[in-house]
């Protein structure tokens, strides 16, 4: 009987062995990746903003007359809470929250930096749904130079004969030159490493652009979701984090130089 006894121990002790260590050590391997270093992808890609001043005051942003909009969204632009974005490209892509409208017409105005002459106007024909859209500059359009900031408008035309009672947003835009030390990082780095580059130096434009394409090409992975939800969440745009992006935006050019 002692042996019959010695046998069940061993047997019970094996299968401990066999079931009880693997998830011991799992649940350390949860742990480690659950750790602050491990979760620096989490937190990566946080907008770091760069040293500049604000620009000049304006009333944009504002959503006055918007009997056209449906429900109680607003119009909002991705941008950082100083409505200034930095950029490295010629020809930058804009990203709005659109609501609802019973209008589907939009005028996107670019304008020079002191003067504010305009640079580039466009047309946009608004989707039939409320989402995020992004337009980019084509290359009939003038390019940005180095150095200069631009102001930009973007207006949903609620009503042709009273522009001032249609809903809109402002902000601007700065083109800026990429250290060495980014440049060299951005040529060899992978696709899903793009978005926390452009954040951590303070280049608002490419991160959003480059995070945004993560998002719609690969929208269940929660890596990227969760890189997008810290992005938006470092400039106060939590609320849009899990809004659809929305195909858009043909345009009619109005270009001048």
């Amino acid at each position: 009987m002692k042996w019959i006894k010695s046998s069940v121990s061993f047997a019970v002790f094996s299968i401990l062995c066999l079931y009880v260590l693997p998830i011991s050590g799992l649940t350390a391997q949860v742990k480690a990746e659950s750790s602050p270093k491990s979760q620096v992808w989490q937190i990566s890609q946080a907008f770091k903003p760069p040293k500049r001043g604000d620009p000049p005051a304006s009333a944009g942003g504002s959503t006055r007359g918007s009997a056209c909009l449906k429900g109680n969204k607003k119009l909002v632009p991705f941008l950082p809470p100083n409505k200034l974005g930095l950029t490295l490209a010629e020809r930058p892509t804009f990203f709005w929250f659109v609501p609802q409208s019973l209008v589907k017409t939009a005028k996107f105005i670019l304008l020079t930096d002191k003067d504010e002459n305009s640079l580039y106007e466009t047309t946009l024909t608004l989707p039939n749904q409320s989402g995020i859209i992004s337009f980019t500059l084509p290359n009939t359009a003038p390019e940005l130079k180095v150095g200069k900031t631009y102001h930009w408008y973007l207006t949903i035309v609620c009503n042709s004969q009273d522009s001032s009672t249609n809903p809109w947003v402002d902000g601007w835009v700065e083109r800026t030159e990429a250290e060495a030390s980014l440049s060299e990082d951005l040529a060899k780095a992978q696709p899903h490493k793009l978005p926390s580059l452009y954040a951590e130096a303070g280049i608002w434009y490419e991160a959003l652009a480059t995070s945004a394409q993560l998002r719609r090409t690969d929208p269940k992975n929660l890596r990227v979701r969760m890189n997008w939800w810290t992005l938006l969440k470092s400039v106060k745009l939590t609320p849009l984090a899990s809004e659809k992006f929305i195909d858009c935006c043909t345009s009619e050019k109005v270009s001048r130089e």
